[in-house]
């Protein structure tokens, strides 16, 4: 009975640190316009964070969405993720994969893939996220979108909570770095995306969800400090960072294992 406890109270925990309320500032995103997007649930149904559909096999979401594989259940083509609708599809993850880089206490590296038990059929209401090339950046100022889910509270009592999506400008590193903002504690594998009067933003329950910028996925929702203020733009896991190991991740064994020839020069 008490290791029992222990271990719901260690999910709990990790639920609410996971749990990142819904976009502010928003509107109510088109009916499947949005078809990479997944939720990320709790075995309980309880939504915690978003992510994106990058392979059949594969999503994309953040490293401190992790709860443990057992504790979760990934959800496409959803539109109101506490209403069953008739176009969800559900797996269960087989791996969650961590970048190495990550880090807990400075949100650096905050990455992470989700491999599927089963893979999601590609149809009217799934479609996969594309990613930018390794390396590319998005200007100051361009304009990208970010979408996601939220619930009122972790306790439970929830309406019908349907998606919501809003625009948000890149503000540059240095502004972003400024000592009357995150003083320096955004890293090259960070970027940052809000106006300089607040009130738009991604907050909880959007983590691991993606910000789109040309119809490429450039950011994953991270961290911030509140919701929505002026002085502290929303912080993004920079994608074009990780581009190759997000491919390395989801195709290298199975290049390695089917091409001797990509495995010698692996070997070089």
């Amino acid at each position: 009975q008490f290791k029992f406890n222990v271990v719901v109270v260690i999910v709990v925990l990790q639920l609410y640190y996971a749990l990142k309320s819904r976009i502010v500032g928003g509107h109510t995103a088109a009916p499947n316009s949005i078809r990479y997007l997944v939720s990320l649930k709790s075995t309980s149904g309880q939504h915690f964070c978003g992510g994106s559909l990058v392979h059949r096999y594969w999503v994309l979401t953040a490293a401190h969405c992790n709860i443990g594989a057992e504790q979760m259940m990934i959800v496409a083509g959803d539109y109101k993720v506490n209403i069953f609708e008739g176009t969800e599809q559900y797996a269960k993850p087989r791996i969650l994969v961590i970048h190495p880089l990550y880090n807990r206490s400075t949100n650096n590296a905050d990455i992470m893939l989700i491999k599927l038990r089963a893979p999601m059929v590609l149809n009217k209401y799934v479609s996969l996220a594309p990613l930018p090339r390794q390396g590319t950046g998005v200007a100051e100022g361009h304009v990208c979108r970010v979408s996601g889910w939220g619930y009122n509270s972790l306790e439970g009592g929830q309406v019908p909570v349907t998606l919501r999506t809003v625009t948000v400008p890149i503000v540059s590193t240095a502004r972003c770095n400024s000592s009357d903002s995150f003083n320096g504690n955004i890293t090259a594998n960070m970027i940052c995306a809000g106006y300089s009067t607040g009130g738009k933003d991604a907050c909880k329950g959007d983590s691991g969800g993606p910000l789109v910028c040309d119809r490429r996925i450039y950011g994953v929702v991270s961290w911030g400090n509140g919701c929505g203020d002026a002085k502290f733009p929303g912080v993004y896991t920079a994608v074009s960072r990780f581009r190759r190991w997000i491919d390395q991740t989801i195709y290298g064994s199975y290049l390695l294992n089917t091409c001797p020839f990509l495995h010698a020069l692996s070997a070089l």
